[in-house]
């Protein structure tokens, strides 16, 4: 009971501005909140409540999502935490991400309970692919939720490119970590079982973060792959909390790609056999 108490605290923050430095240690209500990017958290809260209701409906109403582990995370600290995950859809995934955090900062455990939305869970972000985030008003409003918007160097508008590394987006994950949770899809795609990106890689050396590993399943064969139109209802929608990790200093890039791979799960020869199967027409979904 204190450990969710606590959850509800203000919490003191770094921003330049003395005056919002200072009230940060009694804004009971966060009012006054900015995150490191200038973006007002009481804004964040209000897009988090007015989207998570029919969200909500969309994952665990219409389709049955599964949590595992979500007790590993209640126990994190609120800054310097990295999750990395597979990526199923452009949206649902992370939106389902934010359900569960919001129930876990309110004790819920494994249950994702709406009532949660009413005081959720603002310091997160996750990094998304800049172009899709500009497709339409409904990315953009989800951008503000929390974005952490990165340009692709291999792939743009569907096509494989070759441009320049934008050396912005390891700078920016890295305040977004110093201020609260992120997370990534270190594959940088919704297709399955693409190599893992060595960006990643790069950003756990350099900040050092609490690594959890997520597994998500279900979230292809629910929805469309914007993850905001349904391919097939009562599915069920899977997320995996592993255990968190410290990766040592003297790993290498090269090393904890790997271990990336592994532990999300992109390594399994018998789910790239389904998957494969899947899409031929040969396997059934369940």
């Amino acid at each position: 009971m204190l450990r969710v108490l606590r959850n509800f605290l203000p919490i003191p923050n770094n921003d330049p501005n003395p005056f919002f430095r200072y009230i940060s240690y009694i804004d009971i209500f966060g009012i006054f909140e900015r995150d490191p990017f200038g973006n007002w958290l009481i804004l964040k809260r209000l897009i988090i409540l007015i989207a998570g209701f029919p969200t909500y409906w969309r994952i665990a109403v219409a389709n049955q999502l599964k949590v595992e582990g979500a007790e590993k995370i209640a126990r994190l600290p609120n800054q310097n935490v990295y999750f990395i995950s597979n990526h199923q859809t452009y949206f649902a995934d992370v939106i389902t991400f934010y359900h569960i955090f919001c129930s876990v900062k309110w004790g819920f455990g494994n249950r994702v309970i709406p009532v949660a939305l009413f005081a959720p869970r603002a310091r997160i972000f996750y990094v998304a692919a800049s172009e899709t985030m500009k497709e339409g008003w409904i990315p953009r409003i989800f951008s503000l939720a929390g974005a952490i918007l990165v340009e692709r160097s291999w792939r743009a508008k569907g096509e494989n490119v070759k441009r320049e590394l934008d050396t912005s987006a390891g700078t920016n994950v890295a305040k977004g970590l110093d201020f609260g949770w992120v997370v990534s899809f270190p594959q940088g795609t919704t297709s399955p079982y693409a190599p893992i990106r060595k960006g990643t890689a790069h950003i756990i050396k350099e900040t050092n973060p609490i690594v959890v590993p997520v597994v998500i399943d279900g979230f292809r064969r629910a929805f469309n792959k914007t993850g905001l139109a349904y391919k097939k209802r009562n599915t069920e929608l899977r997320v995996k909390f592993k255990d968190p990790i410290h990766f040592s200093p003297e790993a290498t890039v090269d090393e904890i790609t790997e271990v990336i791979k592994n532990i999300i799960e992109q390594d399994m020869p018998e789910r790239i056999a389904r998957w494969r199967g899947e899409t031929s027409g040969t396997v059934k979904n369940h």
